[in-house]
């Protein structure tokens, strides 16, 4: 089911979330709500404030033909590297702007069966998680902006990125 998507500003995305203690149908139930949220606004990611939950609980899909990584208590626990690149949101519709994050990192969470894993991601991937990951913290991708892109302007901003730095997934929202 598809569930509203809670809009900039408001207090909800700025507060920390908890730590799910269990995982039942209840959370299941909302990790697949999420994704349907996040693919049926062009998302790539999506964490539980942004539908009103404060749970520790987020959904990223980078390439929609791909498997959706749902992932519950999630920790990036190494960064490493650097990139600046052009981040959305869905909860600040028609705002784009330049972040720096973690070329690499680490992430700890446990899957939809309870298993505790590790997993390394790299490029676009990383950077959309560790995007979820400030949402589960209270920070929002604008906090850290470097430039804004004006909305008209991302088609020429991927353009010259793909130039200077090679082929790279394009997606207006994290």
């Amino acid at each position: 089911m598809e569930l509203p998507v809670v809009i900039h500003p408001n207090d909800l995305l700025r507060a920390k979330t908890e730590f799910v203690t269990e995982i039942n149908q209840e959370i299941l139930d909302l990790l697949d709500n999420m994704q349907e949220t996040m693919s049926a606004q062009d998302g790539v990611g999506i964490a539980a404030p942004q539908v009103g939950s404060s749970l520790r609980l987020a959904v990223v899909q980078v390439v929609p033909e791909d498997e959706a990584f749902y992932l519950i208590n999630p920790v990036i626990t190494k960064k490493e590297g650097s990139d600046i690149f052009v981040e959305g949101c869905l909860s600040i519709p028609h705002v784009f702007g330049t972040v720096e994050r973690a070329d690499k990192i680490v992430v700890e969470f446990y899957d939809r069966e309870g298993t505790h894993l590790a997993m390394e991601a790299y490029g676009y991937f990383a950077r959309a998680i560790q995007h979820e990951v400030d949402h589960l913290d209270g920070i929002l991708f604008i906090d850290k902006m470097i430039d804004e892109i004006k909305e008209e302007d991302l088609e020429s901003y991927y353009e010259q990125y793909e130039l200077e730095h090679g082929e790279v997934e394009e997606s207006e929202h994290d």
